[in-house]
């Protein structure tokens, strides 16, 4: 017995032995490769940002003379000019006051019932619940631009056509089933002893879901916000279908803008760099809360 158990020993590979010098060094470079490739990307996605950073900060007369990397050679064509005469342009800051009038209402409205919708179909009993929580999400195979004509025939019909309400009345409603499935399925993971143990302590469903759901399922809301947040913001399909001149938001009017191209060029590099760095302050500010709620999806 005692010779088995040394030859068991002797055949056993040693687990805790030290990988060798090529292991090591392939190892480390290969690390080192990823590092750079991703800091390589990072670059590459930043440098339209960029262009467009230095661009707007740069008179009409020197774009069109030159590129913006001309800039670094000389620092002196950086000027705010073009957002001073930005803020003077009536449509373009009418037109932002829209955008935060029609995102925010819409992303509201879409993590509020959302997430209403998503406890109940995932912890309350009623009758066809199952089905109809198959057909919220059937909608979403449903195309935006099937919907268009019908609804706006609708719209013209009850006097919503043309107005802010009616875009966020849209957004909302094509919002919702991504909503209602997201967190309903973010919900069910919620432990079932937790949820009876708050029930035993007399908590009712409001309470139950205000004190207990909502922290919980902190990180699926705010990725849910920060999806509806920049579909909304950089939507221009719905915009132009739905709203006139006095309520278009901030992409409507860029368009409007680029059909002068030539004497608003000094508006347009500015209005669309407000228009882009503002989901993307969203997005950073929430960035913790929406990766959690990614993992969160991904590891059951």
């Amino acid at each position: 017995m005692t010779a088995i158990a040394t030859d068991t020993r002797a055949a056993a590979p040693a687990t805790g032995a030290r990988p060798s010098l090529g292991a090591r060094i392939t190892q480390k470079l290969g690390g080192t490769l990823v590092r750079v490739l991703l800091v390589l990307v990072g670059l590459f996605w930043l440098v339209p940002t960029i262009g467009l950073l230095i661009s707007s900060l740069r008179s009409p007369d020197d774009m069109s003379a030159s590129g913006w990397w001309t800039v670094f050679t000389k620092p002196s064509e950086l000027t705010f000019g073009s957002y001073r005469k930005l803020l003077e342009n009536g449509d373009i800051t009418h037109s932002l006051l829209n955008t935060v009038l029609i995102t925010v209402p819409a992303t509201v409205l879409v993590v509020v019932i959302g997430s209403l919708a998503g406890y109940a179909f995932a912890w309350m009993e009623f009758p066809g619940r199952d089905w109809w929580f198959l057909g919220v999400v059937s909608l979403l195979v449903v195309p935006v631009q099937v919907a268009l004509i019908p609804i706006a025939e609708l719209f013209g019909k009850v006097g919503l056509f043309g107005t802010i309400f009616g875009v966020v009345l849209f957004h909302t409603g094509f919002g919702l089933p991504f909503a209602v499935f997201l967190l309903r399925n973010f919900f069910a993971e919620i432990p079932r002893e937790l949820l009876e143990a708050a029930r035993l302590d007399g908590a009712g469903e409001l309470r139950l879901f205000a004190r207990v759901v909502m922290p919980l399922g902190g990180p699926a809301i705010a990725s849910l916000g920060i999806f509806q947040f920049l579909w909304v913001w950089n939507d221009m399909l719905v915009a132009l279908v739905f709203t006139k001149s006095g309520t278009q938001p901030i992409t409507v009017a860029l368009q409007t803008q680029v059909r002068q191209f030539g004497n608003n060029i000094d508006v347009l590099a500015p209005g669309a760099f407000i228009s882009m760095v503002i989901p993307l302050a969203v997005f950073f500010a929430f960035q913790r809360q929406f990766v959690s709620g990614v993992m969160a999806g991904a590891v059951k």
